[in-house]
């Protein structure tokens, strides 16, 4: 009994980080979808460290945080440039 109490805490705590990291990336995608730049980088600043902090605590995979942070900051990079 208390290991399903501790399940269901740690899922409702992972399911909350989850979705701030999925709200978050989802304001970079917005930005650039309306070709803002300024926008996009704001929103950027704002996810990669809430992406490393979620990886940090185990939530996320470290690698696909890894991965998450990359793909995000080439395409921010990508639309400053063009």
């Amino acid at each position: 009994m208390k290991r399903a109490r501790q399940s269901e805490k740690r899922r409702v705590r992972n399911q909350s980080r989850k979705t701030r990291v999925k709200r978050l990336v989802r304001e970079v995608r917005q930005a650039l979808a309306q070709q803002n730049a300024a926008g996009a980088e704001q929103a950027l600043q704002k996810a990669v460290p809430l992406i490393a902090r979620v990886a940090g605590k185990g939530t996320l995979h470290w690698r696909t945080a890894a991965r998450k942070i990359s793909r995000l900051t080439r395409q921010v990079n990508a639309a400053k440039q063009g």
